[in-house]
């Protein structure tokens, strides 16, 4: 009779589970040696009790902060009746929710999904089948930008392109082109007659908080116009307020014909969404794309709360507020500490600090003066608080980088 099962089998002989040093999560991520439990509003609480201030909100997920007493409860509510369906049927907070983006918006149609790079997906699925549909199935080609960051699908590093990304994973999903961050003759250079779109962040998040001018969006917008090419913006981490306005292309009154969003809308649930004209998404019939948790109802609930809150008038007025208040506290830091930084950029509530020193060392800083910070490309310390953040909030997390600071000049 046998006792106890056997070792586990491995690829390299006997595997013993409980002395195993092969991890059981797949080491692809280089994790700070911490674990949140908690987490109230701006503020993240670690096993240990010890309380920090989150300037990362999720990476741009957060908006409303964590455990925002509305969301709790329309998760809850929507919990409590139903989880989900899958896209068989009618999913009332999924039509809700388009209707609420669709009279928010530039925009005349939405799919769900559950995330950006899934979005991303989709945006270049609809601009090549567009031309499909219109009898030009030669126009595939997507022009796309330095420094820009799609998701990590295959489609989203193919359009980022940048060597870290795609190394050892080819062969890529062809028909990208990239172009530098602001050559205006390269990217007129790139157009020929099979371009189909041009793909851009409004604000570059994981590139280094680089927004686009508004001349330059409103210079794509009639370029794209003039060609008869459509214009993706993947407002993944600068939309859903994040900017001080709802999206960010509003500030320079343009609009896209599809657009990426995520982050953001979903609060802190896993949600996404692609938003387009009409005319872009021509040809996206029954049986094109599909999700069988895109736009589920625990989801949309979340989202629909989200948007009651986030696109008023009175609520971005106060994002407009807080990030002069924010940006001006940051500018005195930069003054106060010019060894460690040297400039603030970006916008709204999606700032960053420009860092002489390596910024992973002012993150790890910031760690020990306990603030929470993400660090981004071109060595800039990205701060994205939580939209709810207030100002005493604001106060103490700008004294706490100020100490990471100091204690980086006298180490």
């Amino acid at each position: 009779m046998i006792d106890s099962a056997p070792p586990m089998r491995h690829s390299k002989g006997l595997f013993d589970k409980e002395t195993a040093m092969i991890p059981s999560i797949l080491p692809t991520y280089n994790r700070a040696p911490l674990s949140f439990v908690k987490g109230e509003g701006a503020w993240l609480i670690e096993a240990d009790g010890r309380r920090f201030l989150d300037l990362g909100a999720g990476i741009a997920v957060n908006a409303l902060g964590h455990a925002h007493p509305k969301l709790v409860a329309a998760l809850t509510k929507q919990a409590e009746a139903l989880w989900h369906t899958s896209n068989l049927y009618q999913i009332p907070a999924q039509q809700e929710l388009a209707d609420r983006l669709v009279a928010a918006t530039f925009a005349d149609t939405v799919f769900f999904t559950n995330s950006g790079t899934e979005a991303c997906e989709l945006a270049v699925k609809m601009a090549r089948k567009h031309f499909y549909e219109a009898g030009q199935p030669e126009r595939t080609d997507i022009i796309a930008f330095e420094g820009s960051f799609h998701g990590r699908s295959s489609a989203g590093i193919a359009a980022a392109g940048s060597e870290k990304m795609t190394k050892g994973f080819g062969p890529l999903l062809p028909g990208f082109k990239h172009v530098a961050w602001g050559d205006h003759d390269g990217l007129h250079a790139a157009i020929d007659d099979h371009t189909a779109a041009i793909l851009i962040e409004p604000v570059q998040g994981e590139g280094g908080i680089r927004p686009l001018p508004d001349q330059c969006l409103k210079g794509l917008r009639a370029l794209c116009d003039e060609r008869g090419i459509l214009l993706i913006l993947d407002e993944v981490q600068c939309g859903v307020g994040r900017t001080g306005r709802l999206f960010a292309h509003e500030w320079a009154g343009v609009t896209p014909d599809i657009m990426m969003v995520a982050k953001g809308i979903g609060g802190g649930f896993p949600l996404g969404a692609v938003l387009a004209t009409e005319h872009a998404a021509s040809g996206m019939t029954a049986g094109t794309h599909g999700s069988t948790y895109g736009g589920n109802p625990l989801g949309c609930a979340v989202g629909c709360a989200v948007m009651a809150e986030i696109a008023t008038p009175e609520f971005l007025a106060e994002v407009n507020r807080k990030a002069a208040f924010l940006r001006q506290r940051l500018e005195g830091l930069v003054a106060a500490h010019p060894t460690v930084f040297e400039a603030v950029r970006g916008m709204g509530l999606m700032l960053g600090l420009k860092c002489k020193v390596p910024n992973t060392e002012v993150v790890q800083a910031g760690y020990a003066a306990l603030v929470a910070t993400v660090p981004a490309a071109d060595n800039v310390l990205r701060l994205l608080p939580p939209l709810t953040i207030t100002d005493d909030e604001i106060s103490e997390a700008v004294t706490r980088l100020d100490a990471a600071a100091t204690a980086l000049e006298t180490a």
